[in-house]
């Protein structure tokens, strides 16, 4: 044998993208920076599966974009995934690995585990070193039982009995520190879970509008759309500015030209209007 024989190539994680990038920061250019966003997602852990739970506000620096958006994606019929941070991000993370899980299904004929969706998401995201804002609380159940994880941007991930993740994490986790408990019932953890999220709603400006609660059982996932409405839109009623004309007195009135059209006349004398 030569030395100069060709050897295969070694699998592994390929770093060319953090060095570049590494590289290209110390030349001088500045990076993207990250976005503020808003969110309140939770996730908890009962006796026979998980409950995951989000807001529905979706912002745009300080406008409210849209007040019923959906941040909990699909990933397989026993996984669902929240979402906090960029939503094109997320969306597009959850939408690519869910298809990724599909395909492994087709190929295998089995369920999808909850370890293969948080492997395929934490590995996309460390790649991109945090430039994907997408903060994830996974959760789901398997044949091995109930799972919940959170994902962060950078691609670090835990596992836990609880978690809350989004700009009014504190005001949920405040919540769960507090109520918590273990074998808690599917209703208690439906419940808990929307005190949660509505404490989000109710003292984080970047969250706001209705409560999405999924449950995941064994063989069976349930996806509660609006469960609760802590802030329904209220329109001002006609009724109660019905002024008749003549109720507020005018005490004068000046009208002032802004411009006075002149025309020239065929005959060639002016014309005033």
């Amino acid at each position: 044998m030569t030395g100069s024989m060709d050897l295969p190539a070694k699998g592994g994680f390929d770093f060319d993208l953090c060095r570049r990038n590494n590289m290209l920061e110390k030349n001088g250019l500045k990076l993207p920076g990250f976005l503020k966003t808003g969110t309140t997602i939770v996730g908890l852990v009962f006796q026979d599966g998980v409950v995951l739970g989000a807001d529905t506000r979706a912002t745009e620096g300080p406008i409210v974009a849209d007040k019923n958006c959906e941040k909990i994606h699909f990933m397989a019929p026993n996984i669902y995934c929240c979402g906090a941070g960029t939503a094109a991000d997320t969306e597009a993370v959850t939408d690519m690995v869910s298809s990724q899980l599909q395909l492994h299904r087709y190929a295998t004929g089995r369920e999808s585990r909850v370890v293969t969706a948080l492997t395929l998401l934490k590995s996309h995201l460390f790649k991109y070193q945090g430039h994907v804002s997408a903060a994830l609380v996974l959760g789901g159940v398997d044949c091995t039982g109930p799972h919940l994880h959170t994902v962060y941007p950078h691609g670090s991930t835990d596992t836990l009995p609880f978690a809350t993740m989004g700009s009014g994490s504190l005001a949920a986790m405040s919540v769960f520190e507090s109520k918590y408990k273990e074998g808690l019932t599917r209703e208690d953890g439906i419940e808990l879970v929307s005190d949660a999220i509505r404490a989000g709603i109710f003292n984080d400006l970047g969250s706001g509008s209705n409560v999405d609660v999924c449950v995941i059982t064994k063989g069976k996932t349930e996806y509660l759309r609006n469960h609760q409405l802590p802030n329904p839109r209220t329109y001002a009623s006609s009724k109660g500015f019905s002024f008749t004309k003549g109720q507020t007195e005018v005490l004068s009135t000046k009208i002032t030209p802004l411009k006075q059209k002149v025309e020239v006349a065929e005959g060639g004398d002016a014309m005033e209007e």
